[in-house]
């Protein structure tokens, strides 16, 4: 039995206008220690998936179809009580930014301590004595100092291994990481992410990790699932994916990277932009930015073909599989290093 199992998961927005669906017939699962990455734009429907598993839609948003399975359990049918019991227990999350998760008027050791008491009868002297331990395993100099300071008098790296020392208190088996490093500099994205890396291995934590940047993906996931529009339209082993692309917006995210684009010249990009949620297109809802469109992709939406080890929801691709001499190939990358 896989760790998370994630069936046909579907998430709607009331607005006057009537329901928009922000996730459409959203399926994967995640392994016991498994690393995975779930890549798209902006509005693709990352964070909802993540918000989703953890029950944190809230109005007018709300789950309307599907179940989500944490080791055997459908976490969607949970009471808020029953959830509180999960959350940051046995599922911890990463936010993207770290001042607007930890407290400001609150010490770090307080806010620990808090966080384990809150789960666990514990003493407070116990309770810091383990939050010390987890804030030296994130590589914190002088733990024992640093627990008793506020949020402010630490750097943005100090402040997101913070986070991830917090998210590790109660040995969760499974952390969502949202974008981890987006408000840092290059060179502390680079040390975070091997620590997350790190930490998931040594414990066997499994991890989703929320990213739009495939080159991040590339280096600490195993499993890769691609977003367009509320919708996988991609997904399978990230080697396989990021060296041999099926759908054309996956190839497009690729082609996208620095590291695709000879120096000196403009970065390639995907035109166009991601549709609103009111103006969904008709069949596939790459279509209007798609280079290989055909009529089927503006009328139909595409099922998932298998092709290799991924499963591609891409007209064209399934038409390559039944004729392959009549459809135009997507061309295949350069292995991104």
């Amino acid at each position: 039995m896989a760790l998370l199992e994630v069936n046909n998961l579907e998430v709607s927005f009331g607005l006057r206008q009537g329901a928009v669906k922000a996730l459409r017939n959203v399926s994967f699962t995640v392994e016991r220690g498994e690393r995975v990455g779930i890549v798209g734009e902006s509005g693709a429907g990352k964070s909802v998936a993540a918000f989703s598993i953890l029950n944190l839609i809230s109005r007018p948003g709300e789950i309307t179809d599907g179940e989500i399975l944490f080791e055997g359990q459908n976490l969607a049918t949970l009471s808020d009580k029953q959830m509180r019991s999960i959350r940051g227990n046995r599922i911890a999350m990463i936010f993207q930014d770290p001042m607007m998760t930890l407290n400001p008027v609150l010490t770090l050791g307080q806010q620990m301590v808090e966080c384990l008491q809150a789960h666990r009868k514990i003493s407070t002297a116990d309770a810091r004595a383990i939050a010390i331990e987890k804030l030296r395993q994130v590589q914190i100099p002088s733990p024992e100092t640093r627990i008793d300071q506020y949020p402010h008098e630490l750097s943005g790296g100090m402040r997101q291994r913070i986070i991830i020392a917090i998210a590790l208190l109660l040995d969760p088996v499974l952390i969502i990481a949202d974008e981890p490093t987006t408000a840092l500099d290059v060179t502390i994205q680079a040390e975070i992410m091997e620590l997350l890396l790190n930490l998931c291995d040594s414990n066997n934590v499994g991890l989703i990790l929320i990213t739009h940047d495939l080159g991040v993906v590339s280096q600490i996931t195993q499993k890769a699932i691609v977003m367009y529009a509320g919708r996988i339209i991609e997904q399978g082993p990230t080697k396989e994916i990021i060296n041999d692309a099926q759908h054309p917006y996956t190839q497009g995210l690729i082609n996208a990277l620095p590291q695709q684009t000879v120096p000196g010249q403009r970065l390639n990009q995907i035109p166009g932009s991601m549709p609103s949620l009111q103006a969904i297109p008709s069949g596939c809802a790459f279509n209007p930015r798609c280079d290989f469109v055909m009529d089927e992709c503006k009328t139909r939406l595409p099922e998932f073909t298998r092709s290799g080890g991924c499963s591609v929801a891409c007209h064209m691709v399934r038409a390559m599989k039944q004729n392959p001499e009549t459809v135009q190939p997507v061309d295949s990358s350069e292995e991104v290093k």
